[in-house]
């Protein structure tokens, strides 16, 4: 019996049951086919809107797994992609009928207190790190939804509620240990295949697969102030100047995002007010509780505001209170920009997008970064972009039968709007299945070349293509 495969061309190939069955005795982990148990939990990802079935999935166990499931792709020419936590919104994660790596089976965290160091497996979710590094008062700058996979958001830059402090995710990345299209094992880091190291740090899933990464820690928490406040919209003039004094004028200990959308049906907000327009702001603080009420007063203390959760809580608390926010298996379609400044003209078109809107769940998000970016060098890492002081977001958010192209419609139109006031630059992780090659280079800008270099270094036959990719040269 022959099972139909994808190829890196798109082309369907016959592999038999006795190589399948080769490689199921070369793999210490799991092997799943369509209809075994665990395949569609293994194929589930965040974004519901993609719909993608791998031919065979591989769960390794080890690296020497996936140097198995390399190889046997490889030689094959199988289309070949790998899953971490499955939440990449263009659901990069699933080759469409070629093979899946799923990593989950590879989710440990090793924190060395001593030197201030964790060690990640690549299926990791970001829940998983803030756990076990807050155990001892540490954390890893990482996102800000606990369900994203570590792999995904690492080698795409990174960014979340500790970059004005440290910097960029991979910012705090020390080392690497990845599999090469050749099968080879190494590890890469400043001082060791340090040309890799750079295009790690930014460019994606490009060059191999990564079966360890190595964070430096902080000191942070265990208790941070953090939550939500949010007014109704007709106050949106005076909370967008506010966001933007507040923004200008603060320590790197607080970061805040400012959105805009319709109130969701929270316990929270009372009920006459679910579904009229809303203008809020999620804040941390890591300071000291002294530190954050003198830090935040102007804030809790301007106009009405019409829920007020901002208190002393656990920091992985903070990091998952979005979760409920982006459940899985909705739709969803973003684009993004970062933003240098606030100016007068992008917070009143920024308020604009919102007259009339209609859709329940769909949000612009101003978040605010800069800080310790421009402690690095420009080119430090791939990822770049360390002129940008906001993110810039436009996310739609609806279920499978809701009214697809007025989200997306609105989505381009936000976008169109506010891409003006770009610096030119915007967030790899959060470009869609559809977006252009265009996009890919406006992500990296001058980098682009230099990647492409190490690119055809290190993956000269691009098997690592299902992803924002970055073709050899």
């Amino acid at each position: 019996m022959l099972t139909q495969l994808t190829t890196l061309d798109g082309e369907a190939t016959a592999i038999s049951n006795e190589d399948v069955d080769t490689l199921r005795e070369g793999i210490s982990g799991a092997i799943l086919m369509p209809g075994d148990d665990g395949f569609a939990e293994a194929t589930l990802i965040w974004n519901g809107m993609i719909k993608r079935t791998p031919g065979i999935v591989v769960r390794p166990a080890s690296a020497g797994d996936v140097v198995t499931a390399v190889g046997f792709a490889r030689d094959r020419g199988l289309e070949f992609s790998m899953k971490g936590g499955g939440h990449n919104i263009a659901g990069l994660a699933l080759s469409d009928g070629g093979m899946t790596l799923d990593m989950s089976a590879m989710r440990t965290v090793d924190v060395d207190v001593a030197t201030a160091t964790a060690r990640v497996g690549p299926g990791c979710l970001l829940g998983d790190v803030d756990q076990a590094t807050q155990a001892h008062g540490l954390a890893a700058t990482l996102g800000f939804v606990s369900e994203t996979g570590v792999a995904g958001l690492t080698l795409g830059g990174g960014f979340g509620y500790l970059t004005r402090q440290f910097g960029y995710t991979v910012d705090d990345l020390i080392e690497v240990q990845l599999v090469l299209a050749s099968g080879e094992v190494i590890r890469a880091s400043r001082s060791e295949n340090a040309d890799l190291f750079w295009a790690l740090r930014g460019g994606g899933g490009n060059f191999g697969v990564v079966t360890e990464f190595v964070f430096k820690l902080h000191e942070v928490g265990p208790e941070i102030t953090g939550g939500l406040i949010a007014w109704s919209a007709d106050e949106a003039v005076g909370v967008t100047e506010l966001y933007r004094d507040l923004t200008e004028a603060a320590s790197r200990q607080l970061t805040l995002a400012m959105l805009m959308r319709k109130a969701p049906p929270a316990p929270w907000l009372p009920e006459d007010k679910h579904g009229r327009p809303i203008v809020g702001m999620v804040v941390c603080h890591t300071g000291s509780a002294e530190e954050a009420e003198q830090d935040l007063g102007p804030l809790r203390s301007f106009g009405t505001p019409w829920a007020d959760l901002i208190e002393r809580k656990p920091y992985a608390a903070q990091q998952s209170m979005l979760d409920p926010t982006m459940p899985k298996g909705m739709h969803y379609y973003w684009k993004s920009e970062f933003v240098p400044e606030l100016s007068d003209q992008l917070l009143a078109d920024y308020r604009a997008q919102f007259v009339g809107l209609e859709a329940p769940a769909n949000q612009a998000v101003l978040f605010h970064i800069g800080g310790a970016l421009a402690d690095f060098a420009d080119d430090d890492g791939a990822v770049g972009n360390r002129d940008a002081r906001y993110v810039c977001v436009i996310q739609s958010m609806y279920p499978s039968d809701g009214p697809a192209e007025a989200n997306r419609d609105w989505v381009r139109s936000a976008w169109t709007t506010l891409r003006k006031y770009s610096t030119g630059g915007n967030y790899i992780n959060f470009q869609n299945a559809d977006e252009s090659d265009d996009r890919i280079a406006e992500s990296y800008r001058d980098n682009l070349s230099r990647l492409a270099m190490v690119k055809a270094k290190y993956d000269p036959g691009n098997l690592f293509r299902v992803n924002r990719n970055i073709k050899p040269v």
